[in-house]
């Protein structure tokens, strides 16, 4: 094809993009035409000469991943994904934004072919795919061999001017450069437009500075519909291995729009049919039909998928050569592909912990960690600098690092919001992540874990410190609130173990639990272990809410407790045996594995004639659902205080003697 005709056809297919994006945010009457308008050429020029696919196929393991961390221009990603011959059709892109299509408002894992990650809080997109660089730089090293690539390791993005605006993008950038990513290649929509306004407003930090400062390889593009200088930039950007790359695209926002091109007006919200007709004549294209995609342009992209069909083809043989020569290493590649785990694994929880001595959880889950290690090899993590307060450091193996991409220890630094959006990447490419800090940062993570949550991600939080029981170190890192506000996050299990044995049993739920992340929540003092004997079923943590200690016939009152609280819930039962009352224990470690048990079970373990008392340390809210209109709890109603944990206890309520007096109360 000649240059002229070439260049015809680049623009023809740009302007398809744009078109298709245009129309369908206009039969929505919502959404954001301005970023695919203005993004189109690079987004064009990255899926038909650089990505690695395989429409057939999304989940192949050597294509390249694509993050589209600027989310609201989702129909930029739509349309891509329709030419491109993934499972997205015509209808599904006249149906944006509609109940029940593949065609979200933003881009959403698991729900559209193509889509790599859920995007839309800005930044999260950024961070997801830095996680996602460091794990596959950590699979290529672990199975790729000097002659056959099994893992596909780039990870390419489309960022905003917001996604660098948040936080959570500097703190894993800094991480990214540090690590050396080189893996990465991000094109930078820059645009200069935000929802309120021109940029200049509140962002006016030199970007490259910055991002050279981070130890980025920083690359220049001042017209955002030059495809050659893109072409060459991307092309640059694949070649430097040891920086991660972020490609400045200079672009106009609402590109081809008359009217609005360069301004505020067409970031979120349609064009308008007035502007739509005005746009369509400025670019020379047809008023009627819409959603129109000219026939060269259907061939073009048609040629396209043919070659990189043809290269997937190679590739797959010599996969398969692969793992001829390499069973053992391909038969990993395939359980962690399927999220499966290692024969006999479980043996790791085989383990004996001293009866009479006292254990902090966050040091069980330490030794318990460290023994799944062994036998699951895709079992990485690390914590916000705070290893070993969590108990989360792999004492057998390395750290990852530019120079050692096999190390399965974690430094995120003092980067929780990162952290908790890398954990996601990296559960994306199969790897079975863990991230821990103390449960009162979480509030620094949430974006992160309710993204795992809805995207159904394998990611294991370690969260310790979980309580008053902190002592010394006072408020500022005493969590109240937190329990309550993990619990109201749909499909997050968390999992309050009130002894070694049960952090066991929890570990073991969260590595098998393939539907979404689970928090563990872990002490920092030590607490008794359940006699075994004594109590025969605290052994039925995976139902969640189980009964530890039962009266004969039917009890007078039900004491519920969670992790450390469960303990004093024992000794109250037995204080309340000396005033003739006959109490049930019940260990309601897992909120949300108890309300997936059938009603029979829930009704037989807490039956609704029964008055109840709840004890834990921290925030009530939420427990009335198990104690009812008539019942009791006792928890934290304020912020904590420094002192002695012992004392903390007592001077908020938790002793023997003043739940006893309340479960007295409570009953007469």
């Amino acid at each position: 094809m000649k240059g002229k005709d070439k260049a015809a056809l680049e623009t023809l297919s740009i302007n398809t993009i744009r078109m298709l994006a245009v129309d369908a945010v206009e039969k929505a009457k919502s959404g954001h035409p301005g970023m695919p308008m203005g993004a189109a050429a690079m987004a064009y020029i990255l899926f038909t000469k650089f990505l690695r696919f395989d429409p057939e196929d999304p989940a192949w393991s050597g294509r390249d991943r694509f993050i589209l961390s600027a989310g609201h221009g989702s129909m930029l990603l739509y349309a891509l994904l329709h030419l491109c011959g993934y499972d997205v059709s015509m209808d599904d892109l006249k149906a944006f934004r509609q109940w029940g299509s593949k065609t979200p408002g933003h881009p959403e894992y698991g729900h559209t072919p193509g889509v790599e990650t859920t995007t839309g809080p800005l930044g999260q997109g950024f961070a997801t795919g830095v996680g996602m660089a460091l794990a596959l730089k950590h699979l290529a090293a672990r199975y790729n061999t000097k002659n056959q690539r099994a893992v596909g390791e780039r990870v390419f993005g489309i960022v905003s001017d917001g996604d660098l605006m948040e936080g959570v993008s500097s703190e894993s950038a800094e991480l990214a450069g540090h690590l050396g990513l080189g893996n990465i290649i991000y094109l930078y929509d820059d645009n200069d437009i935000s929802i309120e306004g021109n940029t200049d407003i509140t962002f006016t930090v030199n970007v490259s500075e910055r991002f050279g400062a981070a130890r980025w390889q920083v690359l220049t593009v001042h017209d955002g519909n030059d495809t050659e200088l893109i072409e060459a930039a991307i092309r640059r950007g694949i070649a430097e291995q040891e920086r991660p790359t972020l490609i400045m695209i200079k672009t106009n926002i609402g590109f081809g729009c008359p009217a609005k091109e360069g301004s505020a007006s067409c970031h979120g919200s349609p064009l308008g049919q007035e502007h739509v007709l005005e746009t369509k004549k400025n670019l020379g294209w047809p008023t009627e039909p819409l959603f129109y995609v000219p026939e060269e342009v259907t061939r073009h992209f048609a040629e396209i998928i043919s070659e990189k069909r043809e290269y997937v083809k190679n590739e797959r043989d010599a996969l398969e050569a692969y793992a001829a020569g390499n069973p053992e290493r391909a038969n990993e590649l395939a359980l962690i592909a399927e999220k499966g785990l290692p024969d006999g694994w479980e043996k790791a929880l085989d383990m004996a912990f001293d009866p009479e001595k006292k254990t902090a959880t966050r040091a069980a889950s330490g030794e318990i960690l460290n023994r799944l290690a062994d036998m699951i090899p895709w079992l990485v993590g690390g914590s916000a600098d705070l290893a070993p307060s969590n108990n989360t450091y792999l004492k057998n193996y390395t750290d990852f690092q530019k120079e050692n991409l096999g190390g399965r220890n974690i430094r995120f630094g003092v980067r929780e919001h990162a952290m908790a959006s890398m954990l996601n990447g990296m559960a994306l490419t199969g790897l079975v992540p863990y991230g821990g800090t103390f449960l009162m940062f979480a509030d620094y993570m949430r974006p992160g874990i309710r993204l795992a949550a809805l995207m159904g991600l394998r990611v294991v939080y370690v969260f310790t410190h979980d309580s008053i029981g902190l002592g010394e170190d006072g408020p500022t890192h005493q969590p109240v609130e937190h329990l309550a506000g993990l619990r109201v996050i749909p499909n997050l299990a968390v999992i309050r173990p009130a002894d070694s044995a049960e952090t066991a049993a929890a570990w073991k739920i969260a590595v098998e639990r393939t539907s979404g992340p689970t928090a563990l929540i872990l002490s920092r003092q030590g607490l008794p272990q359940l006699d075994r004997d004594t109590y025969p079923k605290a052994r039925e943590i995976e139902k969640g809410g189980y009964t530890l200690t039962d009266p004969e016939g039917r009890p007078d009152l039900i004491i519920i407790a969670t992790g450390a609280e469960v303990h004093l819930a024992l000794s109250v039962c037995r204080a309340l045996a000396e005033e003739k009352v006959s109490a049930r224990v019940v260990n309601m470690a897992c909120f949300e594995l108890f309300d997936e048990q059938p009603e029979e079970y829930r009704t037989q373990i807490l039956p609704g004639d029964v008055k109840k008392i709840a004890i834990e340390a921290a925030s009530p809210f939420g427990w009335g659902k198990y104690v009812g209109t008539d019942g009791d709890i006792v928890g934290v109603e304020t912020f904590g205080a420094s002192a002695p944990a012992d004392v903390l206890f007592e001077q908020y309520g938790f002793s023997v003697e003043k739940i006893t007096k309340r479960a007295l109360k409570l009953i007469t």
